[in-house]
């Protein structure tokens, strides 16, 4: 295994984004990575300031993404960055991904993938044209127990899966919020920015990729209802969808960004003909196990019981929770240890490859088209299509 850390540059991050800090916090965390360099604003001065915060040296901190990327691959291999992590609005994704990859680096990106599919599929082709890693920070199915909610399905031991439920409400778009010079909510509603849809593309995919990843299923057609609650909003800040899954099983998806208390409680239930499962990012600790003939069983991060895939994300011994940052964290950990493997020409563990990737980014961007053309129909279902 490579002896030593992994060289990350940022691209976005700068002042007024809570997401670069959370990204470099997670990258940081279990000592895989450093932070050499980056373009953390497309105002050369604020990423400069952002640049001085985190003690770089100011020859690393660029004024652009391009310029970052040119000068970086002109510095001798020991001492450039080995992979970009890009954490800017949406319709900021694909170029930096791009170039970035068609240079010879790795890629962390934030979601949903891309401003559209169009742009995912293109980038799907450039990522295996490259031969490099690429991640996509769905966070929470770096939870440990979200991994083993996965491990216990595709093990059969709930039988067929027949239902699956998942829901995401939020309360914090409540109001016209990006009309008080909000930066997250302005991006948020901006559909020159966010794109095609706004709670969908924002908290819809996340909900979307944790149904698909914990069931190894896949969203064949669904019927979706989108709604623009907050008068003024310009994209949907509510929405509901059924959904049929490739074997036959049913669902529900629900997601919500006008429900005034509600923070940020992702849940997934899945019922098969033999038991289910339920998990919530409220207690995100806690695996509930259901039966039809005996009681409900109640499985906790850090347990010496639990599978390898689980165990490997966990840090801590049971009884000391493990939260958000260490969900995030795992991504890139998984990342960096696949990245290093193929660095020195080992074969890495299926515990590391047991990230987001590409693939999961164009169904999500196909998810998003979909639902929306969905809402504008008169049809029931219609065809989940990449």
């Amino acid at each position: 295994m490579l002896n030593r850390k992994l060289r990350m540059g940022m691209i976005g991050g700068g002042p007024g984004s809570f997401i670069g800090a959370i990204h470099r916090i997670a990258a940081n965390m279990d000592g895989e990575i450093e932070l050499v360099c980056g373009a953390f604003s497309s105002d050369a001065e604020k990423s400069k300031q952002t640049g001085a915060s985190l003690y770089l040296p100011p020859e690393r901190v660029y004024g652009s993404y391009k310029e970052m990327i040119r000068r970086e691959t002109e510095l001798p291999a020991n001492e450039r960055m080995d992979f970009v992590s890009i954490v800017t609005p949406n319709h900021f994704h694909f170029e930096p991904a791009k170039l970035a990859l068609e240079n010879g680096f790795h890629v962390v990106l934030d979601k949903p993938m891309t401003f559209n599919l169009s742009e995912a599929k293109e980038l799907q082709s450039i990522v295996a044209k490259s031969g490099k890693y690429f991640c996509l920070t769905h966070t929470y199915t770096g939870y440990p127990l979200l991994k083993e909610a996965r491990q216990q399905v595709l093990s059969g031991k709930f039988g067929d899966i027949r239902k699956i439920y998942v829901e995401y409400p939020q309360g914090w778009l409540s109001t016209l919020l990006e009309s008080s010079d909000n930066k997250q909510a302005d991006w948020r509603t901006d559909p020159t920015k966010s794109g095609a849809s706004g709670a969908i593309g924002d908290i819809g995919t996340h909900a979307f990729n944790m149904a698909e990843y914990v069931t190894g299923l896949q969203v064949t057609k669904l019927c979706a209802d989108l709604n623009i609650v907050v008068e003024g909003r310009k994209l949907d800040d509510d929405g509901s969808v059924l959904l049929k899954f490739n074997n036959g099983a049913s669902g529900i998806l629900f997601v919500t960004q006008v429900a005034p208390g509600e923070d940020n409680n992702i849940r997934l239930r899945v019922f098969g003909d033999k038991g289910g499962l339920d998990w919530s990012h409220s207690d995100a600790n806690t695996l509930y196990i259901k039966w039809p003939d005996k009681p409900t069983e109640i499985w906790r991060a850090g347990e010496s019981y639990l599978g390898a895939y689980a165990k490997h994300n966990s840090r801590t011994p049971a009884g000391h929770p493990e939260g958000y940052l260490e969900a995030f964290a795992n991504h890139y950990r998984n990342f960096a240890l696949s990245v290093k493997a193929q660095m020195t020409g080992e074969k890495p563990k299926e515990e590391w490859l047991d990230f987001p990737g590409i693939e999961d980014g164009v169904r999500g961007m196909a998810f998003i088209e979909t639902v929306v053309n969905s809402s504008l129909s008169d049809k029931k279902f219609i065809d989940f299509e990449i």
